[in-house]
């Protein structure tokens, strides 16, 4: 397996160390709390040329919503000529199911939304189906 680069940004301390136990044997992982230190870590990132390959976006965050931090992304990705293929895989994963959220996300190019609390299995078909090999060695 190659280890993925990843990206938390999620402002609740309970789900943010859920999904970085879950993930956190499979490569990079790294935290962001609100939208503001998401940006910037996309940014860095990019600039470093190790990108993420894998983030997943709260919508409710502080100093900027998952919304923006989605476009900011997608926009910061073009800036940076990355390749639709290559481009980081989004996965959104907030409480918020009404349909203009969901449509909204999909809208600015979330690859996968996911309603807290989420189901740990439809997390892993949703990486499985992303071509991601998440099955750690013991």
């Amino acid at each position: 397996m190659n280890a993925l680069n990843m990206l938390i940004v999620e402002d609740d301390f309970f789900s943010r160390t859920l999904l970085s136990e879950m993930l956190s044997a499979y490569g990079t992982l790294h935290v962001a709390a609100n939208g503001e230190e998401a940006v910037e870590a996309v940014r860095v990132a990019l600039t470093q040329k190790s990108p993420y390959q894998l983030i997943c976006l709260d919508i409710g965050l502080p100093e900027m919503d998952g919304h923006e931090v989605l476009r900011r992304i997608r926009s910061l990705e073009i800036n940076h000529n990355v390749s639709h293929e290559k481009t980081a895989k989004i996965i959104i994963i907030s409480a918020l199911q009404d349909g203009d959220n969901i449509l909204g996300a999909f809208r600015e190019q979330c690859d996968g939304y996911l309603v807290k609390p989420f189901d740990e299995h439809r997390f892993r078909a949703l990486l499985d189906e992303f071509g991601f090999a998440i099955n750690p060695t013991p």
